[in-house]
């Protein structure tokens, strides 16, 4: 029977997959060998495979303020922009449904969010798969 932290683990990454679909990202995918990141998909704007390193957010609202997201490899080095370009950090266990972000992988071991005076750099990505906005895409696609 799997840990439960393995658990955690598995259902922040098929919550992020959803995320990215749900955000126009094609083919989000888990890499067939044992890589450094744990998805990769295609930019929907630029139609490169980028690397997705998931993480489940720690709340720390109450006694720091943020939410964070730990940047560290198993062996306590940060991940470099080599090994992940993205990080998306999925929080669990508050509310009805679980929320995302997304946020570019700065090399460093750890991640506080998201905060009005630090501008954009973590974007809620939805969940929530609008068909109405992918129909209209692919139609003015076909024109």
């Amino acid at each position: 029977m799997a840990h439960i932290k393995e658990k955690i683990g598995v259902y922040s990454e098929y919550i992020a997959c959803a995320a990215l679909l749900a955000s126009g990202w094609e083919s989000p995918a888990k890499p067939g060998t044992a890589d450094s990141h744990d998805l990769f998909a295609i930019d929907p704007v630029s139609g490169e495979t980028k690397k997705f390193q998931v993480k489940t957010i720690r709340d720390r609202t109450e006694d720091r303020g943020y939410l964070t997201v730990s940047g560290r490899k198993g062996d306590g080095e940060a991940y470099t922009p080599e090994d992940v370009d993205f990080f998306i950090g999925v929080l669990i266990g508050e509310g009805k449904f679980p929320r995302v972000w997304m946020f570019e992988n700065r090399g460093i071991t750890d991640y506080w969010g998201p905060s009005e005076r630090e501008g954009k750099r973590w974007v809620e990505m939805d969940l929530n798969f609008m068909r109405e906005d992918f129909a209209e895409n692919n139609e003015a696609e076909a024109v």
